[in-house]
């Protein structure tokens, strides 16, 4: 075939339209003139011989040709920046981009960290963080838009067989109180005393939520006696809550490090009950890794890893570049 009914140009405007609901933030989120944009769209359908949207309702909707095409076309475009990311890589990390994931919790506390130690050995190397729920990041990592990921979430059952899951690193859920309650006192609470507190949680349906649920459950501790006072959507948010003495909440450890040494929090261990989930390490072994990630994941990853964890399983097979890309349905509600 000598000549392509569009082109990638065409493409990106399509996708751009989809992803933005109007032909104006199209044009606006590529810097081109709305006129530009109605004629790419215009020559396309014309190529095509096909309408690819429905212009009758205020926002641009795809019809089943234009949904069709923005699939191909989304793995097409996949596919074009991953050989493009290879290419870079003959440069040797004088250049290039890393693209990381992570889920809400090990975004914002971990993985900044992680990746400020990288850019001092790096400084030539562009580095991506997309934070987003864990089923939206493990979608992310199989369709190539990310190289890997640290999520706390449970990985959708669909992506399974699809990426490479390992064990990374555990994170401790410790209880935390305002540091002039009367509890704050004890440096151990017992099973009992949980039961006294007013506490401040997280949505029933978050993934940490369900997490220390379970393991307190484990424990013989039932979660339906406790007080819930108030429910928020945000660790920083329930982590001020608690310092202004409306309650008290289970949280990361790796969340509360500076409010601990401030001393503006109080954390209580629990006699015999430890408040644990495992983080994952997420990558798709059928895409390209880029030497980037390599370097990430042996000089990075290592550092911040549990005790014992084995870097060995990430070293690159260099396997073919393959299409290989899901569709996906995405959910962003849960805080993970």
């Amino acid at each position: 075939m000598s000549d392509l009914p569009f082109t990638l140009d065409q493409l990106r405007i399509l996708k751009a339209i989809a992803q933005e609901g109007s032909f104006k933030r199209a044009a606006d989120s590529l810097y081109v003139s709305q006129p530009a944009v109605s004629l790419q769209v215009q020559n396309l359908e014309r190529q095509l011989d096909v309408p690819l949207f429905d212009r009758g309702g205020r926002r641009a909707q795809l019809t089943e040709a234009g949904y069709l095409l923005l699939t191909y076309g989304e793995k097409i475009l996949s596919l074009c920046q991953e050989t493009c990311r290879a290419i870079e890589d003959l440069q040797n990390l004088q250049g290039g981009t890393l693209i990381v994931g992570a889920s809400q919790t090990t975004g914002t506390y971990l993985l900044p960290r992680m990746i400020g130690m990288f850019r001092q050995k790096y400084p030539d190397v562009a580095v991506q963080l997309h934070v987003h729920s864990t089923r939206r990041t493990a979608w992310s990592v199989a369709n190539g838009q990310v190289d890997l990921a640290i999520i706390g979430g449970e990985i959708p059952s669909e992506l399974v067989e699809s990426l490479e899951i390992i064990p990374y690193a555990e994170d401790e859920l410790a209880l935390i109180m305002p540091v002039f309650h009367s509890l704050a006192k004890f440096d151990t609470i017992q099973r009992e005393d949980l039961y006294k507190l007013q506490f401040i949680a997280l949505d029933s349906q978050s993934t940490i939520r369900k997490v220390i649920d379970q393991v307190l459950t484990r424990s013989d501790i039932d979660t339906r006696r406790f007080k819930i006072e108030m429910e928020l959507n945000s660790i920083e948010a329930i982590k001020n809550a608690v310092q202004s003495g409306l309650g008290a909440a289970f949280v990361s450890t790796s969340a509360i490090a500076k409010e601990l040494q401030m001393n503006v929090l109080h954390c209580a261990n629990i006699d015999g009950v430890v408040v644990k989930r495992t983080l994952w390490l997420i990558f798709n072994p059928n895409r390209y890794k880029s030497k980037a990630a390599e370097a990430f994941s042996r000089e990075i990853l290592p550092h911040f890893a549990a005790p014992g964890w084995n870097h060995d399983v990430l070293k690159s097979s260099h396997k073919p570049l393959t299409i290989n890309t899901l569709d996906a349905e995405i959910s962003d509600s849960d805080e993970d």
